[in-house]
C-alpha cells in the first residue's frame, strides 16, 4: 500500500489540511478513550467499600480491564487494513460508550468484573491512533507524530485520575449518596465517547488523498486489502514479537500504574481518595511531553544513525526505566516516592514513543497488523503484571521491585531487532530528499 501526499512537518496550528486535522481529532478521541477506560480507577477506594471487594477481587478487575484489549487490538489492526481507520474508530467509540455508562448498574463483584472487561475493548483505540498518524505523516517525522498523538491521548489517563474524584465530590455536595455518586459519574465519560464518535466520522479521512473506498474506486488502493496474507506476514516476523514484548514492559507498566496508582498511594501513604488521585494523575499528565520526547529523539537520531539508532535508543530508555522503577519501589517517604514516580514514568513513556517510532518501518504493507500485535503486547504485559498485584502474599512495593528487574531484562531483547540495508537506504533517501527541499520536520 503506497500512500501519497503525506504531511512533511507537524504544524500544530494547522487545522485545515487533512493530515493535521486528522492528527488533532485522533489524539482528542484517544484522550477521550483513555479518560473513559480508566475513569473507574481513581474511584476504586470508594467502590471497594461499596461492593465489599477483597484485594484479590480488585486485582482481578484490574486484569479484566486490560485483558480483553489484547484480542480487541489484534482485531482492530486487521479492520484498519480492511475498512480504514475512520469507520473503525467511529464504531469503536459508539460501542464502548455502552459499558462505560453501564458499569453504574453493577451491584456486586461479578457484574462489576464483567463491565470492566467490556470497557477494556476501548484500549484498541490506540492501534487506530497509531495507524492513522502513520499513514498521514512522512517517514522522517512519523515517529514524532505517532508519539505525540499517543502521548496526548494517554494524557486522559492522568486527567481522569484528577477529575473523576471531583465529579463524585460534586454529586456528594448535591446530597447524592456515595453509592449513587460514583455510578452517576460514569455517565460523563460515556457521553464524551459519543460526541467524539460523531466528530471522528465527520472530521477525518482515511488517508491524505481521501477515504479508503474512494481511493479503491480510483484505483489508488487495492480492491482487497488487509487480508489474512498481511496478517501472516506480521505474525511471521520475529521483530514484531520482540517489539510486542518490549511494549509489554513499557506500556504494560503504564496501564498498571493507571489502574493501581491511586490505590497504592492510598494504602501506602494513607491519603484520601482525592489527594491520591491528584498524585496518581501526575503519572498520566507526563504524557503531555514524555511520550512525544521518545518520538522526537528517535526521529532525530535516525537522521544520522538510521533505524539502528532508533532501536538502540529504545533499548536504552527502557533499561533506565527499569532502574528507576526499582528505586521507586524502595522509597517510603511520600515526597521521594512522587519524584521517583515522575522519573521512572519519564523513561517508560519515552520507551512507549520510541517503540512506535520503529513500528512503521517493520512492514508497511501490514501496518495495521503490526501495530495491532505490538499494541496487544502492551496489554499482555499489563495482564501478567496484574497477577503480581492481585497476590495476597506480595505487597505492592515488592511487586514493583520485581517488575523493575523484569523491565531491565526485557530491554536486552532490543538487540535482536535488525533492519536490512535496503530498509536503511530507503529511510536515508527520504531524509536526503526532504533536506534538499528544506522541509525539515518542525514541532510548534
Amino acid at each position: 500500500m503506497i500512500v501519497t501526499n503525506k504531511a512533511t512537518r507537524i504544524n500544530l496550528f494547522d487545522f485545515k489540511s487533512t493530515p493535521m486535522r486528522t492528527f488533532h481529532i485522533t489524539w482528542l478521541s484517544f484522550f477521550g478513550c483513555f479518560f473513559s477506560w480508566f475513569a473507574i480507577a481513581p474511584l476504586m477506594p470508594l467502590i471497594r467499600e461499596d461492593l465489599g471487594l477483597t484485594k484479590t477481587q480488585v486485582g482481578n478487575t484490574m486484569i479484566a480491564s486490560v485483558a480483553v484489549t489484547i484480542l480487541a487490538r489484534l482485531l482492530i489492526g486487521w479492520l484498519c487494513d480492511r475498512l480504514g481507520p475512520r469507520r473503525t474508530y467511529t464504531a469503536l467509540l459508539f460501542l464502548c460508550a455502552i459499558p462505560v455508562m453501564g458499569i453504574g448498574l453493577a451491584n456486586n463483584y461479578e457484574t462489576f468484573l464483567l463491565f470492566r472487561l467490556a470497557i477494556g475493548a476501548i484500549g484498541a483505540s490506540f492501534v487506530i491512533t497509531q495507524y492513522h498518524t502513520s499513514v498521514m505523516f512522512a517517514p522522517h517525522c512519523v515517529g514524532t507524530a505517532n508519539a505525540t498523538a499517543a502521548g496526548w491521548g494517554n494524557l486522559g489517563g492522568g486527567v481522569t485520575q484528577m477529575v473523576m474524584p471531583l465529579i463524585v465530590s460534586l454529586f456528594l455536595t448535591l446530597g447524592i449518596g456515595e453509592s449513587a455518586a460514583w455510578r452517576l459519574s460514569m455517565v460523563i465519560p460515556g457521553l464524551i465517547l459519543i460526541v467524539m464518535g460523531f466528530v471522528y466520522y465527520r472530521g477525518t479521512k482515511d488517508f491524505p488523498d481521501g477515504n479508503m473506498d474512494e481511493l479503491r474506486q480510483r484505483g489508488q488502493l487495492p480492491v482487497k486489502a488487509g487480508g489474512l496474507e498481511t496478517f501472516r506476514q506480521a505474525v511471521g516476523d520475529h521483530r514484531v514479537w520482540v517489539l510486542a514484548l518490549i511494549y509489554g514492559a513499557s506500556f504494560g507498566i503504564e496501564l498498571t500504574m493507571d489502574n493501581m496508582a491511586a490505590l497504592y498511594f492510598t494504602d501506602q501513604f494513607h491519603l484520601s481518595m482525592t489527594h491520591a488521585g491528584l498524585i496518581a494523575g501526575l503519572f498520566g499528565l507526563m504524557n503531555i511531553f514524555a511520550r512525544a520526547l521518545g518520538g522526537i529523539f528517535s526521529d532525530r537520531l535516525a537522521r544520522t544513525g538510521g533505524l539502528r539508532a532508533r532501536v538502540f535508543f529504545l533499548g536504552t530508555v527502557l533499561f533506565l526505566g527499569g532502574i528507576a522503577l526499582i528505586v521507586f519501589s524502595r522509597i517510603t517517604v511520600l515526597t521521594g516516592a512522587v519524584v521517583a514516580m515522575v522519573i521512572f514514568g519519564l523513561f517508560v513513556k519515552m520507551a512507549n514513543g520510541a517503540t512506535y517510532s520503529v513500528v512503521p518501518f517493520v512492514n508497511k504493507k501490514a501496518l495495521g497488523a503490526v501495530a495491532g500485535i505490538v499494541g496487544a503486547g502492551g496489554n499482555v504485559g499489563a495482564v501478567l503484571i496484574g497477577f503480581l498485584f492481585r497476590s495476597e502474599s506480595l505487597s505492592y512495593s515488592t511487586a514493583l521491585f520485581i517488575l523493575g528487574v523484569a523491565v531491565m531484562c526485557v530491554s536486552v531483547f532490543s538487540l535482536v531487532i535488525k533492519f536490512s540495508r535496503e530498509d536503511e537506504k530507503e529511510l536515508q533517501r527520504d531524509i536526503e530528499a526532504r533536506q534538499l527541499r528544506t522541509l525539515e520536520p518542525q514541532t510548534v
